[in-house]
């Protein structure tokens, strides 16, 4: 369990070679350049200094990153190659990157093609869309015969509009036939939403006619700089439509045939995402006229590499051990096995740099309460052997990687446990083999059947729940000791470990050794460490009284601990839901008979299992983290940490295998 000890970094130098110094910098990818904008407040400092940087520049390569985002985008959804099942970024040399480099004319022009052709097909599909509504528009109109841009004559006025449908049109036509005789009403259209109709009446009558008609919501509609019926006007709008069909496809075909040049796009892309970090870190810089200032972060193990680089601009530099109360940068390093498991630890938070990495300490846990919960051979198996197929396949990296990884073991976990409970797709091989083939398979389990004797495996659950929080407390314990604190680790730790102990030894040690004076011994213990903690768990307290009455209370943190330890009976309720659902699946499967029987066997146990395992499998998951999020690390462990972040080429589609 390893939290890499960091160094702060102070560097002055010429701001002749800033450029080149950066670039050296980025190239090694240990240093994490701080922001210098609180010093920009003190008076020490702001009179002889500024700020670095040019927001405008790293706008300008903002937009430019932003397009040719766009443009690969737009290339990848015309490209029909077949695409990997995982985004992997792909491996390139110092050489290749070099020389795609000296192409960025070439590719620039491509860029600005592909950029021109998704505007004319923005511009098409507006234009389609806009047609298309306007189609929708005249189809509930399609059987007025009358010219859309006829609306009135020398005597009279057409009107055209909608009316719910809710309205009663026979009461409506009555109305209107009741305050005039020169007015002729048609139903062009219904829907279920309204009533298109049209009105010719005299233009005197008009304006009646409008005030009778709102009365019944009526909701006048207009066709502006159309001539012809409807139904011409589709026509013609139809036609469009085909012609903007033919451009589209040409646009869509201009697209298609650059589809060949992505991969060089996407190195464009991430060559202006470097040298975009490089004048965005500018900013967490502060200059004068003549010189530059870097103050930042780095891990002492890399502290001679870098070294070496400041020696060669001749930059003046220190390393300082932080102060105290310092935000330190948090990197953790730990071994192969453990490594993945940091992703466990950083979805709940990384450590301060005053705490301790619980990695370590939580990973084997982690794999073995996995593996009980879910305990079946064959979901370890897919597990162990997807992961494993994955990343060999593939280069993944970052969190998912890691999160394989976790996977891997807990599948290894997972196959042990399933041995152990003599699971193999619960008693689904057994059973398929029998049914289908007339085959008895010796498969029996090697410790215990967790449905046939629960009770074991519940009591192992709580065993090695109290080992856990018993690891958890002694990682409080260290922690104490580490700070110089031995009193408190004996207080608040060495004497919980005694009030814990003592009632098991108690109440169970004739069991664990019959005739053996673990009882004696237990009370005695339990005795002493209560007497203990009354008299140290107050100590803080002003006076006697508040001391020994705190002491007292505390006395009631072990029913804390007794509901900590029964929080692990999880390990078998989840190794019993998978248990049982399997052999669920299998005696569904075997209900049926002959080939149609067989068939159903099959079919039931394929996706029953698939369901089974993605359910189960993604509440091993959780729970296992629950276990260790609650349980082991609220006994000692304090997050908050901030992630180191060094400036570094931080690219999307690449990755470069050599140093630039």
């Amino acid at each position: 369990m390893s939290i890499v000890k960091m160094n702060k970094i102070n560097i002055i130098g010429l701001d002749g070679i800033k450029t080149d110094l950066l670039k050296r910098i980025m190239d090694l990818g240990v240093v994490e350049i701080s922001s210098q904008d609180s010093k920009l407040t003190d008076p020490e400092w702001v009179s002889c200094v500024k700020k670095d940087g040019n927001e405008e520049e790293v706008f300008t390569f903002d937009v430019r990153i932003s397009q040719v985002s766009e443009v690969i985008n737009s290339l990848e959804k015309y490209d029909t190659s077949k695409r990997p099942l995982f985004n992997t970024r792909k491996p390139v040399t110092k050489d290749e990157f070099i020389k795609a480099l000296d192409q960025n004319d070439h590719v620039i022009e491509k860029v600005a093609k592909v950029l021109e052709l998704n505007k004319s097909l923005s511009e098409l599909c507006t234009e389609e869309n806009k047609t298309e509504a306007a189609i929708l528009s005249l189809k509930p109109w399609v059987q007025y015969g009358i010219p859309l841009n006829i609306t009135e004559t020398k005597y009279t006025n057409i009107i055209i509009g909608t009316i719910p449908a809710i309205v009663n049109i026979d009461e409506l036509k009555s109305q209107l036939f009741n305050a005039t005789d020169r007015c002729v009403m048609d139903v062009i259209n219904s829907d279920k939403d309204q009533y298109y109709c049209s009105f010719i009446c005299l233009s005197e009558e008009k304006e009646n006619i409008l005030e009778l008609l709102k009365q019944y919501g009526f909701t006048p509609v207009t066709f502006k700089e159309l001539k012809g019926t409807a139904e011409e006007n589709i026509m013609q709008y139809e036609n469009i439509l085909k012609d903007i069909s033919v451009k589209r496809d040409a646009v869509e075909n201009g697209i298609k045939e650059l589809v060949s040049f992505k991969e060089e796009i996407q190195l464009y892309h991430d060559y202006l995402v470097i040298e975009r970090d490089k004048i965005k870190i500018l900013s967490n810089m502060l200059k004068t006229d003549t010189t530059f200032y870097i103050e930042g972060w780095i891990p002492v193990e890399c502290r001679e590499k870098v070294q070496k680089v400041l020696d060669e601009y001749q930059c003046w530099y220190e390393f300082k051990e932080p102060q105290e109360g310092e935000n330190i940068p948090i990197l953790l390093k730990n071994n192969s096995f453990v490594a993945p498991f940091d992703s466990i630890t950083e979805l709940y938070s990384l450590p301060t740099a005053s705490n301790i990495d619980p990695t370590a300490a939580m990973a084997p846990f982690y794999a073995i309460f996995f593996g009980m919960m879910l305990g079946d051979v064959g979901y370890g198996l897919m597990f162990a052997l997807g992961c494993f197929i994955i990343l060999k396949k593939f280069d993944i990296e970052g969190t998912f990687g890691k999160m394989l990884r976790v996977f891997f073991w807990g599948g290894i976990s997972t196959i042990f446990w399933g041995v152990m409970y003599g699971s193999w797709f619960g008693d689904g091989l057994v059973v398929g083999a029998k049914y289908l083939f007339n085959i008895n398979l010796p498969i029996s389990y090697l410790w215990v059947d967790p449905l046939k004797e629960p009770i074991t495996v519940l009591i192992v659950s709580f065993v090695m729940g109290l080992i856990h929080l018993f690891v958890g407390m002694g990682m409080k314990g260290y922690m104490l000791i580490r700070d110089g604190h031995l009193g408190d680790a004996f207080m608040d730790v060495g004497l919980w470990y005694l009030f814990i102990i003592g009632p098991i030894l108690w109440i169970a040690g004739d069991m664990i050794i019959p005739g053996s004076p673990l009882p004696v011994i237990g009370k005695w213990l339990t005795i002493a460490a209560a007497i203990g903690l009354v008299l140290t768990q107050g100590r803080a307290k002003e006076n006697i009284i508040k001391k020994l009455i705190s002491g007292v209370l505390a006395l009631y943190g072990i029913t804390g601990y007794l509901g900590d330890v029964l929080s692990y009976s999880r390990l078998l309720a989840l190794g019993l839901a998978t248990g049982v659902i399997s052999s669920v699946l299998s005696l569904i499967g075997s209900m049926g008979s002959g080939i149609a029987g067989k068939i159903m066997f099959v079919l039931v146990f394929t996706f029953g299992h698939i369901l089974n395992f993605a359910i189960n499998g993604l509440g091993s998951f959780v729970h296992s983290a629950r276990l260790q999020y609650v349980e082991f690390f609220g006994k000692f462990y304090e997050g908050g940490g901030d992630s180191f972040n060094p400036f570094t080429k931080k690219t999307k589609y690449i990755k470069i295998k050599e140093e630039i």
